[in-house]
């Protein structure tokens, strides 16, 4: 067993693309795949500019870098070495040298793919995945991508179309941002990257605070920055002469209410352990490197870590997360299966002072404000995966989304069962159902509860299981600075309904609200924020086998009422795993991953970096809050020692700390890295090749 170690308070600031400690110092660059470029068509990108930003993403390759220049693109790249360790250099191009890719991420089904584009007459000079991004490019054009299956972000360069090209995975796993000033396009992993544009502005974006105050994370392509997107999952981004094409190659859709292909249980749950097993296999499998896999105590993780000890011909390594304070610790149901599976395995116990000293790394790493401390202690757990030798590890991530596991559909469910009739209390007592501590105790059911489930429910309405997530995310916004207080949150929702598919008013309820949820909670928050970000903070690739799209596809022709039955949540995949699974996890209530957040920052000695920027001048400063209101938020948690406080309260401390943290790091002291990548360094600069080339053509000419 590991306890989190932090490194010792000190009153230094963060500065600069250096990454702070734990205590808010800077320390060196860690030991993680990043991509970056530039597109000018006005004048030649600068070979410096492509540098600084590679410099900035060192902590996403360290184990090399390259770069591609000509007179219009420079493309950057960071390597962490998984597949074809020492032959998949980037930026790559093929053999005529016409299409040229930088590329984070896995083609998990490239094996498959440079067969059928040999059997076509291409030639391979690598083993590496990103050699059949080049010729599937030139095979199939934006075609492509809808071949992958994979988790990626992608830049090519087409030189003989000059059309640059940026992709994103389908769920968005992988993280890629872009800016456009005038006719040049800056493009990266991460936003510190872009910053290394003097032209790209650094301030907030008010439409991203007021998202991240709705949906927890702004939904793609909207950022917290003004001027910064995200490609949206699922779509790349064509940038050519004309100017910018948006392509979409891939969306989540469901089939229409009651045509679902398969109404047989039995049968579903076989299709769906077989879909899910593949899917895990090929994740772990398809690596040059060691992999592990994450144990949470749940059924998500446990599955896919019981099919690769199935399966391996090698042993398991698994890592879990454990909390000092018992609350929040699932210990012994992590024990229990990695006993059950004869493991070789890690566990990490985080402490309350751990997340406080760790957050400002979080902030720096994910580029984001957020709601919950639980980003920290998964920042932490990588750095024990990768101290323990691992570039790579699975996890059940996204399996709530794709299976229905969240509470939030099933209260969408009970709250349309009462509504059918509000007056019977045979129908208010499907409450109970779901949360059997309010029978046992039912003068203890809070007003808001009752309110909660009483309300009035328009099921016409497609964001009826999210609007009262939304709206208690919104009992943030009161606490804005005066100058930032508007009435978005409607706005907000608009914009995100109004992306929904065609048909989608046809689809169950259930569908409808996950289809939002993987629209904001599972590509902005748990993809990025606690996923990617602080995976990558130590140079970890996550791999997810329940977001492989033929797992999707396949569950989402489920009916809704195998995947919730009754109220039991996922109930397809227990049903699937249960011989795999012991009952204990398979039976257990549904446990979400939840940490300490108000109760670690206050206590018998704060961290020192929250007493300055959370200090009025410094709230005044940043003008995001309301200082009056911060102040007097503060002094409730200091009373209470951040114990015992709402879910609305601990929310605000959260979204001022981090903000507070953000604007310190990334506008009010934010400094541009020095042109150094990490080494090894391999330099395609097509503009000196063909100055050298004219030169000898002329010298031979006289």
């Amino acid at each position: 067993m590991r306890r989190a170690s932090p490194s010792p308070s000190t009153s230094s600031r963060a500065t600069g693309c250096d990454p702070p400690t734990s205590s808010g110092t800077c320390s060196p660059g860690t030991d993680v795949c990043g991509i970056c470029g530039v597109l000018d068509r006005t004048e030649p990108p600068s070979s410096d500019l492509v540098l600084r930003m590679m410099g900035a993403l060192r902590h996403r390759g360290p184990d090399g870098s390259g770069w591609y220049l000509d007179d219009e693109v420079a493309l950057g790249h960071t390597r962490l070495s998984i597949i074809d360790v020492r032959g998949g250099t980037q930026p790559m191009a093929g053999e005529d040298e016409h299409v040229w890719v930088t590329f984070n991420g896995e083609i998990f089904n490239y094996v498959e793919l440079r067969d059928e584009l040999r059997a076509r007459g291409h030639r391979f000079r690598t083993a590496s995945d990103t050699e059949v991004i080049v010729h599937a490019w030139e095979e199939w054009d934006t075609g492509c991508f809808a071949r992958f299956n994979g988790q990626w972000a992608i830049a090519l360069w087409d030189r003989r179309t000059r059309r640059l090209v940026l992709s994103r995975d389908r769920f968005g796993i992988h993280p890629l941002h872009y800016a456009q000033i005038g006719r040049r396009v800056v493009f990266a992993s991460e936003v510190k990257a872009l910053f290394c544009d003097p032209a790209v502005p650094r301030e907030l974006d008010p439409d991203g605070v007021d998202e991240l105050l709705t949906f927890w994370s702004p939904a793609a392509p909207q950022t917290l920055f003004t001027g910064v997107r995200q490609v949206v999952p699922g779509t790349c981004l064509i940038f050519d002469e004309a100017g910018v094409h948006t392509h979409e190659y891939w969306h989540p859709t469901f089939p229409d209410r009651g045509a679902e292909e398969s109404q047989d249980l039995r049968e579903n749950a076989e299709r769906l352990r077989d879909a899910v097993a593949e899917a895990t296999r090929l994740r772990f499998r398809r690596s040059d490197v060691p992999v592990g896999a994450y144990l949470s105590g749940g059924i998500d993780s446990a599955v896919t870590a019981a099919t690769i000890a199935a399966t391996a011909e090698t042993d398991v390594h698994t890592f879990s997360l454990r909390f000092a304070d018992a609350e929040f610790d699932e210990g012994p149901h992590q024990q229990l299966m990695h006993e059950r599976l004869g493991t070789t395995h890690r566990e990490l116990v985080v402490s309350g002072r751990d997340i406080a000293d760790g957050l400002p790394q979080a902030v720096w790493q994910a580029e984001t404000a957020f709601l919950r401390s639980a980003p920290v202690p998964m920042m932490l757990l990588s750095q024990l995966v990768r101290a323990e030798g691992y570039k790579v590890v699975v996890t059940g991530e996204g399996a709530d989304e794709v299976l229905a596991g969240y509470d939030i559909f099933r209260e969408a469910k009970v709250r349309a069962f009462i509504a059918r009739d509000p007056d019977s209390p045979m129908r208010r007592r499907a409450i109970e159902l779901l949360y059997p501590w309010m029978r046992r105790s039912p003068t203890q059911v809070p007003a808001f509860a009752q309110s909660f489930f009483g309300s009035d429910v328009d099921e016409a309405d497609p964001a009826v299981s999210h609007r009262p997530r939304w709206r208690s995310t919104a009992g943030i916004k009161p606490m804005l600075h005066p100058s930032r207080r508007t009435e978005r949150e409607q706005a907000a929702a608009s914009r995100l309904l109004d992306t929904m598919p065609a048909g989608a008013s046809r689809w169950d309820p259930l569908s409808r609200a996950q289809w939002l949820e993987m629209r904001t909670l599972l590509s902005g928050y748990l993809l990025s924020t606690q996923g990617d970000r602080m995976l990558m903070a130590n140079s970890v690739e996550g791999r997810f086998p329940f977001l492989d799209h033929h797992v999707f596809a396949l569950a989402a022709q489920f009916p809704a009422r195998q995947k919730i039955l009754g109220l039991d949540e996922k109930h397809l995949l227990k049903r699937a795993f249960s011989d795999l699974v012991p009952r204990e996890i398979v039976q257990r209530p549904k446990q979400p991953y939840r940490v300490p957040d108000a109760s670690s920052f206050f206590g018998d000695r704060p961290p020192e970096w929250m007493t300055e920027d959370v200090s009025p001048r410094a709230v005044e400063d940043a003008g995001i809050w309301n200082p009056r209101a911060v102040e007097l938020l503060i002094e409730k948690c200091r009373r209470v020692q951040g114990h015992g406080m709402g879910n609305t309260d601990s929310m605000r401390l959260m979204a001022v700390l981090t903000s507070q943290l953000l604007h310190r790091m990334f506008i009010r002291e934010w400094r541009a890295p020095a042109p150094d990548p990490p080494g090894p360094v391999t330099c395609f600069d097509r503009r000196s090749a063909e100055r050298t080339a004219g030169i000898e053509k002329g010298t031979h000419h006289e």
